[in-house]
C-alpha cells in the first residue's frame, strides 16, 4: 500500500500548514500522527478529494464514482465540499497536505487558480490529478508525469446540443413560431469562469450556424449550473419575452430543469403549449423529465466513467506508478489528459443513460 516519507522541511511546513488551515478547535495532526480519514484509512493509505460543491448534481454523480471505486480498490478517501469558496478549498488542500496524503485529486474552485495548488503539491512531492474543471495546459506542464486532468471535451457537448437543436427546427415547421426563418433562443450559461460554460455555449451556438439556420439571442443569463437560479432567471425572461422565445439551451441539466419548472408555472407543456430545452449530463431528473417530455434531449456527460478515471490516476500514482492507458483503465492523451467521451440523449435512447 502507499508509503510516503517527509523531509525534516517538509514536515515542519506540513505542521505550520496544519496550524493556519484548521478552522477552530487546534491544529491537526502532524503527518506521522494521520488519524483514519471520514472514508477510512490512515494518510499513507488515503487519498484527498477536493470537490468544489456537493450541491452540485453532477459533481455528486462523480464523488460517488469516487467512493465506490476506491473501496473497490480497498483505499480511502477523504473528501471534502469546497462551498463553491477558493479560499475553503485552500484549507482543505492544506490539510491534505499536512496529513501528508499520497495523492490529491482536485476539482477546482477556481481553474485560473489551479497553478497555486499545483505549485502546493509540488513542493510537497504529492501528485495531483485535476477533474471537470481543467486546469490551463501550462499549470499541467509544469510537472509532467505528476499533474493530470480527467474530464470531457466541452466543445463536444455543445456541438451535440446544437445538433439536437437543428434536427428539431428541422422536423418540426410549427417550431418556427413567427415564420421569420430564424431561431430565436434563450442561453442559460454556468459560471462565466468555468470552460465548460464558455464552450458549450459558444458550440451549441456554432452548431446550429453551421447547419445555415439563423439565430437571435433573445437572452443570455448565468446560472451558476443552479436549478433554483434557473428557474428564477427563466421567470423573468419569460415576463420579458413570452412567446418570442422558440428555445432554451442551457449548459447542463439543473438549469434546464429550473427552466422547465418556469415554463410550467407558465403554461407550458399542457396541450399543445410546448419548448424545446436541451441540457447536458443525462442525470436521473433529467431522464425523467425526458420520459414525461418535458425535456427534447441532454448529452451524457459521463459520471461514473470520470470518477473511475480519476481515483485510477490518483491510485496509480500514489503508488509511485508512471500513469499509462493500463493503470488508468483508459486512454491518456498527451501524457496527461483523459477524456471521457460525451453521448446524444433523447427519448428514443434514454437506456444508454440509464
Amino acid at each position: 500500500m502507499f508509503r510516503r516519507v517527509l523531509g525534516p522541511a517538509l514536515i515542519a511546513s506540513a505542521i505550520i500548514v496544519s496550524a493556519c488551515s484548521t478552522g477552530g478547535g487546534g491544529a491537526a495532526p502532524a503527518s506521522g500522527d494521520a488519524q483514519p480519514s471520514a472514508a477510512g484509512g490512515s494518510s499513507d493509505e488515503t487519498v484527498g478529494v477536493a470537490v468544489f460543491q456537493f450541491s452540485n448534481t453532477y459533481l455528486t454523480l462523480v464523488r460517488n464514482a469516487i467512493e465506490a471505486q476506491a473501496a473497490e480498490k480497498g483505499i480511502g478517501v477523504d473528501v471534502t465540499d469546497g462551498q463553491n469558496s477558493q479560499p475553503t478549498q485552500n484549507e482543505q488542500i492544506d490539510l491534505f497536505i499536512s496529513k501528508a496524503y499520497p495523492a490529491m485529486a482536485i476539482n477546482q474552485v477556481d481553474r485560473e487558480l489551479a497553478n497555486i495548488t499545483l505549485d502546493k503539491a509540488k513542493a510537497a512531492d504529492i501528485p495531483v490529478v485535476f477533474f471537470n474543471k481543467e486546469p490551463m495546459p501550462e499549470v499541467l506542464d509544469a510537472w509532467p508525469g505528476k499533474a493530470f486532468y480527467v474530464g470531457a471535451k466541452a466543445e463536444e457537448s455543445g456541438t451535440i446540443q446544437g445538433e439536437i437543436v437543428v434536427d428539431y427546427w428541422k422536423a418540426n415547421a410549427t417550431a418556427d413560431r413567427n415564420g421569420d426563418g430564424k431561431i430565436q433562443y434563450v442561453m442559460l450559461q454556468g459560471p462565466a469562469d468555468h470552460q465548460d460554460a464558455q464552450l458549450r455555449t459558444e458550440y451549441s451556438v456554432k452548431a446550429i450556424q453551421d447547419a445555415g439556420i439563423e439565430i437571435e439571442e433573445l437572452a443570455l443569463e448565468i446560472g451558476d449550473w443552479s436549478r433554483p437560479v434557473a428557474q428564477e432567471d427563466m421567470g423573468a425572461i419569460l415576463a420579458a419575452h413570452g412567446d418570442a422565445i422558440e428555445f432554451v439551451i442551457a449548459n447542463n441539466d439543473d438549469m434546464a430543469l429550473g427552466a422547465i419548472e418556469a415554463l410550467r408555472a407558465n403554461g407550458y407543456f399542457t396541450g399543445d403549449k410546448y419548448m424545446p430545452v436541451v441540457g447536458v449530463d443525462a442525470t436521473a431528473p433529467a431522464l425523467e423529465a425526458l420520459e414525461d417530455g418535458t425535456m427534447l434531449g441532454t448529452v451524457l456527460n459521463d459520471a461514473d466513467n470520470q470518477g473511475k478515471a480519476t481515483l485510477n490516476l490518483a491510485y496509480a500514482l500514489a503508488n509511485g506508478e508512471t500513469v499509462t492507458d493500463e493503470n488508468a483503465g483508459y486512454p491518456v492523451t498527451d501524457g496527461k489528459y483523459v477524456w471521457i467521451p460525451y453521448k446524444k440523449i433523447l427519448k428514443e435512447n434514454i437506456s444508454d443513460a440509464q
